[in-house]
């Protein structure tokens, strides 16, 4: 049989199939079924900057303000009993996750500014995480904020994490920045021990009926692996990091690509959410299958084949793809 195992983070797995941050991590059996169904390691879901923001203005408004000091200023956070238990309440999930399975579990951290907060990297490593993903997840609306300004802010707060930790460290990136390899280059710099490209961001709809806008959540489809895929197979090899591809992984194939192109892992949920626990041992199956169907011996032996480095028309994933691919429509009938 094939060797599956593969190294992130510095963590060795037993293979290349990651659970991403999802609600997949707030039941405990849940974690237990997908430990028996073969997933190598377990990424928490998330803990938000606002959740420990909100609780800090809480205990301030009742130890030294009055009853309605800060009504306003606390209407501006998300309700928070749509979070998850909270900060204190995600760390005691996350220490007893850790103990039920046996496979490495990663926290979630969700911010974008320095600040007090930022402690909470180091409590999530005291709860026994074996790693730590920091999610950079940001909208920037306003108008007098530039990007050096923003990016300078991105690569202080992994400076930041990156002190307070001692575990590995992994930055969960969004596709939309003006130059990406270089970001990169400034987030390993800083301390990022592997990359995860991307993050996504979940758009607003709008409800005609009452006029308002309402939060709307789209699992990825396969089609989403593109980018990802383009990005770690330009990446690879020319950042010195590790790389975890998540956002459009639903089938064996698109692990393989996902590792061709330069992942040490690829992230799955989507596809674990709308179709059970039980996908992660088929995936597996079938990634063992394709390996002995096209003699792949192990998975390190096809990290990176597919890559910019490695590609025999590395054009391909840049701009001379881009017309090359709208040119395939010039003999087409319409």
């Amino acid at each position: 049989m094939p060797d599956l195992t593969t190294n992130y983070l510095g963590l060795k797995l037993k293979n290349p199939l990651v659970v991403s941050a999802s609600p997949l991590s707030k039941r405990l059996d849940t974690v237990q079924r997908l430990e028996n169904a073969g997933a190598a390691a377990i990424v928490m879901y998330s803990l938000f900057e606002e959740q420990v923001t909100f609780e800090t203005h809480q205990l301030d408004h009742y130890l030294e303000h009055s009853a309605n000091r800060h009504a306003e200023a606390l209407s501006y956070f998300p309700n928070m009993t749509f979070y998850n238990l909270g900060a204190e309440g995600y760390l005691n999930h996350l220490e007893k996750v850790k103990k039920s399975v046996n496979i490495p579990v990663i926290g979630s951290l969700n911010g974008v500014t320095s600040g007090g907060w930022v402690e909470y990297a180091n409590k999530i490593e005291a709860a026994g995480a074996d790693a730590l993903e920091l999610n950079l997840y940001y909208l920037p609306t306003d108008l007098h904020m530039n990007s050096q300004t923003l990016e300078e802010n991105y690569v202080e707060l992994v400076y930041e994490v990156r002190s307070r930790i001692h575990i590995p460290l992994a930055v969960k990136l969004s596709p939309y920045f003006t130059a990406l390899p270089y970001m990169a280059r400034r987030f390993s710099e800083a301390g990022a021990n592997g990359l995860v490209l991307f993050n996504r961001f979940y758009q607003p709809d709008f409800d005609l009926e009452d006029l308002a806008v309402v939060p709307n959540l789209e699992l990825s489809t396969p089609y989403d692996l593109r980018l990802p895929l383009r990005w770690i197979a330009i990446l690879y090899g020319r950042v010195l990091t590790d790389f975890a591809l998540t956002g459009g992984v639903h089938t064996a194939q698109d692990i393989v690509k996902g590792i061709m192109a330069g992942a040490n892992v690829t992230m799955v949920a989507s596809e674990l959410l709308a179709n059970g626990v039980k996908r992660v041992s088929t995936l597996l199956s079938n990634l063992e299958q394709w390996m002995v169907a096209y003699e792949y011996q192990s998975i390190s032996q096809m990290k990176g084949s597919m890559s910019q480095l490695h590609c025999a028309e590395p054009a391909a994933f840049e701009r001379a793809n881009y017309m090359r691919a709208l040119n395939t429509f010039d003999h087409q009938v319409f």
